[in-house]
């Protein structure tokens, strides 16, 4: 069900308020989980037979799948379902955003002093500023002043109607999760400067700060509004992470200044053209010895036929344009086309702390078996798990 946020970032929500976010969240709940489990019995059921009779074959891939499922009465209810219960997420968050936007704003602009940098003639990418991407209002950037910390508080609120607490309290599951599989299977790895690319507010960013304490953690992203309001929840809270607009394209740091360069949920944003000047741009900062860290939707080239489908349904129906564009990729050929040794790269899948527990975190690490494709492999359902893939730089001779 839906979160209420535990920071002080954020507006106070009335009785009516929390009743609709749990509506809509439970009714989320319902689509991914119930609803899902209902396409799967039919796509078993009734489309692969009868794909089966006209072809002599399964299904080879998820563009097939989707093709054959199309016209089944179960997935134009799924999917009508779920593209409505998507626009309701903002429309159940955005009133009460707008109601408290001069306190919010207030609170911001004294919290978020000294911690984010932005400037007034940054030029958004219009990949950012012209898709409301996931049907949100505006996108990141919003349609007020470039500061405007609006977009910022209406994705936190979303996120936590959207994610039905399977991303935690916080909405930090996949930064805890991530930072904990890095930290216990790579144990002599201290990094001393983190750097988030695509960091939007900064959720995911803060556990690396929990994790290594004696870091220098720096988030970046486009959006200024978004990050002015990620630095005053970040300083709300007591985590010393900074934040600066900045493209992953066209990083401004000096060659070799990071030691971990880490983004989740980002890169499906990017037009490909785009992810390989991104991954390039994070090689030239790495420190050698450093660690690039991407959490991301798993690829399609490891998942079965139906389950490549079930991920890629955001591409045609959420308003997310690049997503399978970047799923069609082979992770480990991304890392070796912008230098990074293919022997340097590493993946696996690591459960959700919040659904799991720590403990399952290392018995993942200790056991080795990382099963990509599974149906709660990268998928916002009950029992998820996140997928993680990244390469080593080659050490100084």
């Amino acid at each position: 069900m839906a979160v209420e946020l535990q920071h002080a970032m954020k507006p106070t929500p009335t009785g009516e308020d929390l009743a609709r976010q749990r509506f809509v969240s439970g009714l989320r709940m319902f689509v991914l989980n119930d609803l899902a489990g209902d396409l799967r019995r039919a796509y078993d059921q009734r489309v692969v037979p009868d794909f089966q009779r006209d072809h002599g074959r399964a299904p080879a891939n998820g563009s097939e799948v989707h093709a054959a499922l199309r016209q089944d009465p179960t997935f134009k209810t799924y999917s009508a379902l779920r593209v409505n219960a998507q626009k309701m997420v903002w429309d159940s968050v955005t009133p009460m955003v707008a109601r408290e936007h001069d306190r919010l704003s207030a609170v911001a602009d004294t919290a978020s002093q000294g911690r984010v940098q932005t400037r007034a003639d940054f030029k958004v990418p219009r990949s950012v500023s012209a898709i409301d991407v996931h049907f949100m209002p505006g996108s990141y950037t919003g349609s007020g002043a470039p500061d405007d910390v609006t977009p910022g508080a209406v994705y936190d609120q979303g996120l936590a109607v959207f994610s039905m607490g399977l991303m935690g309290k916080n909405l930090d599951d996949i930064g805890l999760s991530m930072a904990r599989y890095v930290s216990r299977k790579f144990p002599d790895f201290r990094p001393l400067r983190i750097l988030d690319v695509g960091c939007t507010i900064g959720h995911n960013t803060l556990p690396w700060k929990q994790s290594y304490p004696n870091a220098e953690v720096v988030g970046i992203d486009v959006a200024a509004g978004g990050l002015k309001y990620g630095a005053a929840r970040a300083s709300l809270q007591g985590v010393d992470v900074t934040f600066q607009q900045m493209n992953a394209e066209a990083l401004e740091f000096a060659d070799g200044s990071f030691d971990l360069v880490f983004s989740s949920m980002f890169l499906h944003e990017l037009a490909l053209k785009t992810t390989g000047k991104v991954f390039k741009e994070i090689r030239r900062v790495l420190r050698p010895g450093g660690l690039m860290l991407h959490m991301e939707l798993p690829p399609n080239t490891q998942m079965g036929a139906f389950e490549g489908f079930y991920l890629d349904w955001d591409c045609y129906y959420n308003v997310e344009p690049f997503y399978k564009a970047f799923r069609d990729q082979e992770p480990a050929d991304l890392c070796r086309k912008a230098g990074f040794a293919a022997d340097r790269y590493f993946q696996f899948v690591v459960p959700s702390i919040g659904s799991y527990g720590t403990a399952a975190v290392d018995e993942a690490i200790a056991s080795e078996a990382h099963a990509v494709n599974c149906e709660t492999t990268g998928r916002l359902a009950n029992g998820i798990q996140w997928f993680g893939f990244g390469a080593w730089k080659e050490s100084a001779q």
